[in-house]
Parts: C-alpha cells; sequence; structure tokens
C-alpha cells in the first residue's frame, strides 16, 4: 500500500484518536466567569467548570416576606467573602419559596459591591458522587466560592449521601478553607421519611441507624426555613415585581387577577407571583429585562 492509499486511513484514526482525547477547551479556570456549572465527566475524573455569562437571578430587594432568611444568608455569605469562619447552610422548606432565588441574589450583591470577589459554582444533585474531585479542583485556587445544590435530596438505596457527609466536615481533608457549600431542599432532613422509618423498623440498633442519616443535616451549621406565604405577602411580590418591571396596571385589578392566578395554582409563592407577572408583562407586550 502507498503512501497515497494510507493517508485517508490514517487520518480516519487521527479523528477517532482526537475524538477520545480531553478537549483542551473544557479547563477549569475560575478567573473566566462569577458563576460556573460543574460537569462531572463520564468517569468523575475529568470534569470541568464551564463559566456561565448570565446567571438567572433577581435583584435581593425584589424577594419578600424572607426577610430574616435574607439577612442570616447574607451575613454568613460576607463573613466568608471577607475570610473569617462562616458555616454551610441549608435552606429548607416549601416549594417556590425563593430558596435558590436567595442563593443567587446574594452572590450577586456581594460582587456588586465589590467585582468579582466570589465565585458560585452550582453542582447537580445526580453529580455530588463527583464533589471530592471537584473540591479537589476548588482547593488549587485562592478565590473563595460558594458551591450551591440546588433541590438537594437523597432516595431509597441512594449511599451518595455519605460521600457528602465526609466532604462538608468528617473526612481527613475535609472542605478546603476557600469552598463553603449550600444546598436547598424541600426536606428539612434531606431523606424522604419512609426511608428513615425503614431504617428504624430493620436495623438492628434502629437509633444508631436513624442518627446515621439525620447527622447529614447535622453538617449545616445555618438552617434557614422557608414557609408557605399568605395573601398579604403575596400581593407584595406582585406589586414588587409589577413596580420593577414598569407593568402600568391598576392596583385593584393586579391584586384580582394574582389572586385568581394563585387560586388556580393551588399556592401562593414567589414562583406562583412570578409566573402570573411574565403572563401579565406578555398581555401588555412588555419586556421583563433586569
Amino acid at each position: 500500500m502507498i503512501d497515497q492509499d494510507l493517508n485517508p486511513f490514517l487520518k480516519r484514526i487521527a479523528d477517532a484518536l482526537e475524538r477520545l482525547a480531553p478537549n483542551d477547551k473544557k479547563t477549569s479556570d475560575l478567573n473566566k466567569s462569577d458563576a460556573f456549572v460543574w460537569h462531572a465527566g463520564q468517569d468523575s475524573q475529568n470534569g470541568w467548570l464551564e463559566p456561565v455569562e448570565k446567571v438567572n437571578r433577581l435583584p435581593l430587594n425584589l424577594l419578600k416576606g424572607i426577610d430574616r432568611q435574607a439577612d442570616l444568608l447574607l451575613d454568613n455569605t460576607k463573613k466568608f467573602s471577607d475570610g473569617l469562619p462562616a458555616n454551610n447552610a441549608l435552606l429548607w422548606g416549601a416549594r417556590g419559596t425563593g430558596k435558590s432565588s436567595l442563593v443567587k441574589s446574594v452572590h450577586a450583591l456581594i460582587n456588586d459591591e465589590e467585582p468579582n470577589k466570589l465565585g458560585l459554582v452550582e453542582i447537580h444533585r445526580e453529580d455530588i458522587h463527583s464533589l471530592p474531585n471537584l473540591l479537589t479542583i476548588l482547593r488549587e485556587h485562592d478565590r473563595r466560592i460558594i458551591l450551591f445544590c440546588d433541590d438537594l435530596s437523597f432516595d431509597d438505596a441512594d449511599t451518595s449521601y455519605k460521600s457528602l457527609k465526609a466532604v462538608l466536615e468528617g473526612g481527613i481533608e475535609g472542605r478546603p478553607d476557600n469552598v463553603l457549600f449550600y444546598a436547598t431542599s424541600n426536606r428539612r432532613l434531606l431523606l424522604p421519611r419512609d426511608m428513615i422509618e425503614n431504617e428504624r423498623s430493620t436495623a438492628i440498633n434502629p437509633s444508631e441507624a436513624v442518627d446515621e442519616k439525620v447527622s447529614l443535616s447535622d453538617r449545616f451549621g445555618l438552617w434557614l426555613g422557608f414557609h408557605h406565604t399568605d395573601q398579604e405577602t403575596y400581593f407584595l411580590m406582585v406589586d414588587a415585581y409589577a413596580i420593577h418591571f414598569g407593568l402600568e396596571i391598576d392596583q385593584e385589578v393586579l391584586h384580582s387577577e394574582a389572586k385568581e392566578w394563585s387560586v388556580t395554582r393551588g399556592a401562593r409563592s414567589g414562583r406562583v407571583a412570578w409566573q402570573y407577572i411574565q403572563d401579565l408583562a406578555g398581555r401588555l407586550e412588555k419586556k421583563l429585562n433586569n
């Protein structure tokens, strides 16, 4: 076979090897952005951080009805960003009450006061098993990072919570000094009640088995509870959105429509208020630009 015949064959081999090789563009440079999403990779060893150019968030002053939670989380985050001791935080409670929005808004406020001071890295629930590898990468940087997992919970037969426990407090290396872990969950104990009850009924020592699972939540030094919204607070949310985005509508009509919207959804929350505002803005042909 002459060289001319070999060239196409060799090119196909080179292309195949290039596809199998790690992508040089997939690096983890924490100076590229203020926010990142962690991609674990196929074997949890070749993960990388994808910069996020525009974070989906709202100004902190638009998050109504959670003033106490906002003050506590902001204070904790400021201490951490200033290099002072701070606690991992668990934001738990009812759906749509502003848990994840609060984390992103607090992060934005810190960087508004001092640009590029604090990074935000989101890790998806299904990638918790790759957490040790991610922390190895973050440990190599000086930048202070909020590591954020939205809607964190564990189901039956899921043992990845043990890795999280070790990383938060109990491991040999532990959590890097430049990393703080924030998580949101609908469950205060992060585990379903039937999972805990099953451990209690089948374990040789029920109390020890339950303590093993409940102790995951104990690794979070700051617990912030979020509860269902009353109608007055719900109207405050709607009013704040309407004013902020310049939606011209009579307040009585606004409240009447917002109330009807919440009835059809069977709930009052920040999420429901935001969904109504999006519908209203669409009808008024008004874009919602922060």
